[in-house]
């Protein structure tokens, strides 16, 4: 981890805490929107959740959990028709290979259950540090870090809350100032906020509480 300069980390975990303060203001009940019944469907909706929306990912996911109710099931599954099963979330042919190919290693290697640390979780294909963090926080309550989607990386930089643009050093950054109780959190307040208040596309200045507050 690269680590800030005192001055830096200073005025950015003071900044952090108003715009937390903020985003509760806004959002007191903030969480995952994806809907799942275990540890294994959070994975696939969390996969199939790449450069699509959560609306999308449920939309598909209803029909998907009803058609595949076991882990047996994705072992089994013919690799075109699931892939016209997710055709709709985009990216189809990766993420039915990722989430086939992650069905076989959670059955042989981990024994039907979806590990519970960072590291071994990430051993999974399709499984990098976002999708690891969202797994870990909602299934099992384990926070390892700041799970950084589209939302969390680009109001980061606009608050002021980072000077960095790949994912990973972003999460690092976040982790520095972000008080570790509220990591979990933080992530669902920022992907509210987005959706909300500050889409990708621009929005004036009156509708952006959150900048105003900073101001």
């Amino acid at each position: 981890m690269t680590y800030m300069p005192s001055a830096v980390l200073a005025q950015r975990k003071k900044r952090v805490r108003l715009v937390i303060r903020e985003l509760k203001k806004l959002f007191p009940v903030a969480g995952i929107v994806l809907k799942f019944s275990n540890s294994w469907e959070l994975l696939v909706a969390v996969i199939l959740s790449a450069q699509c929306t959560d609306v999308m990912v449920n939309h598909v996911t209803e029909k998907l959990f009803q058609k595949y109710t076991t882990l047996d099931d994705y072992v089994n599954a013919d690799r075109a028709e699931f892939e016209r099963d997710i055709f709709k979330t985009g990216f189809y042919k990766n993420k039915a290979k990722h989430i086939l190919q992650a069905a076989k290693m959670v059955k042989e290697k981990y024994s039907g259950v979806i590990p519970r640390t960072m590291d071994t979780l990430m051993t999974i294909p399709g499984v990098g540090r976002k999708t690891a963090n969202v797994v870990l926080g909602n299934a099992y309550g384990v926070v390892e870090g700041i799970a950084v989607d589209t939302h969390v990386r680009r109001l980061s930089q606009k608050f002021g809350l980072t000077d960095n643009n790949d994912p990973k050093k972003i999460e690092q950054d976040l982790m520095q100032i972000v008080p570790k109780k509220q990591w979990f959190e933080f992530t669902y307040l920022m992907i509210e906020y987005g959706r909300k208040y500050s889409p990708a596309r621009k929005v004036h200045l009156t509708d952006d509480p959150v900048i105003l507050a900073l101001r």
